[in-house]
């Protein structure tokens, strides 16, 4: 090709390195080398490589094959595949799996570790890309920006790693201190760890409400349920006793029932309820069962145990002291109010502070839920119960995953703070799965109000007789929807004696007693608030 041949720019910049050559040769420097026709940059302007930063961040590996290094781009953008890949698994079809590991704690150790160590690798990817991208040489300006884009760009990586390993360290120190492995006289650990719960076909756990505070002596269990779960389809029955039940029996071949042969009772009758035992048993024969870290669980256990002719196997407590403050963490709860609930007050002595109105769909915060729970100024006991009930389930759906996620570090101390239980930790992978049975089987309950037995007085043959009717139902194999969308059994609140045949299912549906009744709302409101300190 001649020099006519080239393009008219291209022979003006020859004719000009030719006319330079002379001089280069003078001052002694080698002779200018010009690139080969056809090459380009890779690099390119300023502007795309900033893009291009960008979208390694975003992309990990993209960057890297722009600047053309091509084999560790491929690498870093596989690995990046996969971690998407195995994240959507977990979203789609692994969660089982995942709530087993959060219930994990040297688990949840190594997800800290693997959440610091791709964030590391992450940064790096970044760190690398834009010195594969960059022009050369940069003016200081665009080094200034350079470098406080790749900055900002690993801050942002940085930050979801850090959250992940505060949500893993939360969680960690709940496992560990909730579910400790504490000392207790009651638990028996499982002799065939290869299957759920040793073999056993269903699980106990009692529940118990410790109403503790301020102005309030010790810790009084005023609500008391026994949650009954088949292990194998994880049909779920609970049995409700109220707090002033009487004679609180005790198996043959305990400590306890030489104690009380004829039921607890501890001088005066008030002294001498279901919600007394919990205090007052330990306080008066404190070490009869032995080491344990919770004498008074230890007591209700056997004793709840024998009213219902059932094993308890686990207890967790919850006080209701620090209810409120789980409550407000999940932004406060939803309740359908059929009467009006008092706010304080004692029955014959105090008149209330106010009323919570009758409605639907009320949405409580924490201290008006804890009223919600507590209040029984001029209602019952059984009433109490039912909206106890009801708030657990409230509570359940208030949990949604965004809640969880973004308050996780404030429920998980306040659950620390609120709840024990002795359920070891060698078991939390079976609670974790009988738990999934348990949303997809539905909820019975069983309440031994004032129309099945008298608490002063209590039928403890009828008790166990309507316990294991319940049971029998629950364990027949399903020919119809969950109870929980069923239409509600017959009336568990029909009399029944001991001697006499029950209904062949005494469970009820618990979403039933938590539906919205518009006409008894409607007839509360027409008659007005009752009387309070801030007027009827």
């Amino acid at each position: 090709m001649t020099d006519q041949d080239l393009p008219r720019g291209r022979r003006a910049r020859k004719r000009v390195a030719a006319a330079a050559e002379p001089s280069r040769a003078a001052a002694g420097l080698p002779p200018a080398v010009a690139p080969p026709t056809g090459h380009r940059d890779r690099r390119g302007g300023f502007g795309r490589a900033v893009a291009l930063t960008v979208a390694g961040a975003v992309v990990p590996g993209t960057a890297l094959l722009a600047g053309g290094r091509r084999r560790l781009g491929a690498a870093v953008l596989a690995v990046f595949l996969l971690l998407v890949a195995a994240g959507a698994w977990v979203a789609l079809e692994g969660r089982h799996g995942a709530v087993r590991l959060a219930f994990d704690s040297t688990a949840l150790r190594w997800v800290a570790v693997a959440a610091a160590v791709v964030a590391l690798a992450w940064i790096a990817a970044v760190v690398l890309g834009w010195s594969a991208v960059r022009p050369r040489p940069l003016r200081r300006w665009q080094r200034g920006v350079g470098g406080a884009v790749v900055v900002l760009l690993s801050l942002a990586v940085a930050a979801p790693a850090v959250q992940v390993v505060r949500l893993v360290d939360a969680q960690r120190d709940l496992v560990d201190s909730v579910f400790a492995d504490h000392k207790s006289a009651t638990v028996t650990p499982p002799t065939d760890t290869t299957v759920p719960f040793g073999g056993e076909k269903e699980i106990n756990v009692l529940l118990l409400g410790g109403d503790g505070g301020a102005g309030r002596e010790g810790v009084r269990t005023d609500t008391v349920i026994v949650v009954n779960i088949q292990v194998a389809t994880g049909r779920t029955t609970l049995f409700s006793l109220p707090r002033n039940l009487e004679n609180l029996p005790f198996p043959a071949d305990s400590p306890l029932a030489a104690l009380y042969p004829n039921g607890f009772e501890d001088g005066a009758e008030s002294e001498s309820l279901l919600n007394a035992v919990y205090r007052n048993g330990p306080a008066a024969h404190p070490g009869v069962l032995g080491p344990t870290d919770d004498e008074g669980a230890d007591w209700l256990k056997l004793g709840v145990g024998e009213a219902l002719g059932l094993h308890i196997d686990y207890f967790a407590l919850v006080n209701l002291d620090g209810f409120s403050q789980l409550v407000d963490a999940l932004g406060g709860v939803t309740v359908n109010v059929n009467y009006w609930v008092p706010i304080n007050g004692i029955t014959k002595e105090e008149l209330p502070d106010d009323y919570i109105a009758p409605g639907a769909a009320q949405h409580l915060g924490g201290y008006l839920a804890l009223q919600f729970a507590r209040g029984r100024y001029g209602l019952t006991d059984y009433q109490r119960m039912d909206r106890q009930r009801c708030l657990i389930g409230a509570i359940v759906g208030a949990a949604d995953p965004v809640t969880l996620l973004s308050k996780y570090q404030q429920l998980a101390a306040t659950a620390s703070d609120i709840v024990s239980t002795d359920i070891p930790q060698s078991v939390l992978g079976d609670v974790v799965d009988l738990v999934f049975k348990v949303k997809t089987a539905g909820t019975r309950s069983v309440v031994f109000d004032d129309t099945v037995i008298n608490p002063a007085y209590p039928d403890y043959p009828k008790i166990r007789s309507i316990v294991q009717q319940s049971l029998a139902a629950a364990a027949a194999p399903a020919t119809t929807a969950p109870a929980t969308s069923a239409p509600a059994p017959a009336d568990p609140a029909a009399p029944v004696t001991s001697t006499a045949p029950v209904a062949a299912d005494p469970a009820a549906s618990v979403s039933d007693a938590c539906a919205f009744n518009a006409a008894e709302a409607q007839q509360q409101l027409a008659a007005g608030k009752p009387a309070s300190k801030n007027g009827g």
